[in-house]
């Protein structure tokens, strides 16, 4: 059984950076981060597949948020800068597990962290 657990989230000034952490116990095809916000539906923030190279982002965090694994640490990490406040949600870390999907296609997510709250002031 896969596991994930986040941490990093906090509060932060619009303009400022966090970054978030995804310790992942198991193997995985894809591994994203994914945002919900009150009243709003779930987001795809960031992920990538097996190869760094595969990477991509939501349209609204594209050139603010990067993320980056560590393979000896087993963690998966979301650097955001230049947080504005409609960035503020509770982030996901997420993988797909059970069966292969692109990781472009944002699908497949079937085992997921607790979450973690993420606010930016104005």
């Amino acid at each position: 059984q896969v596991q994930l657990v986040e941490s990093g989230g906090g509060l932060v000034q619009s303009g400022g950076s966090l970054r978030l952490s995804c310790v992942v116990s198991g193997d995985y095809y894809n591994i994203g981060w994914f945002r919900q916000a009150p009243g709003k539906e779930r987001e795809g923030v960031a992920c990538m597949g097996q190869t760094l190279r595969s990477e991509f982002y939501g349209d609204s965090v594209k050139g603010r948020f990067t993320i980056s694994r560590d393979n000896a640490k087993n963690t998966v990490y979301l650097q955001m800068n230049s947080l504005k406040p409609e960035d503020t949600a509770v982030y996901y870390c997420a993988a797909v597990v059970t069966s292969w999907w692109p990781v472009n296609s944002w699908e497949g997510y079937d085992h997921w962290g607790q979450g973690t709250q993420v606010t930016v002031s104005s």
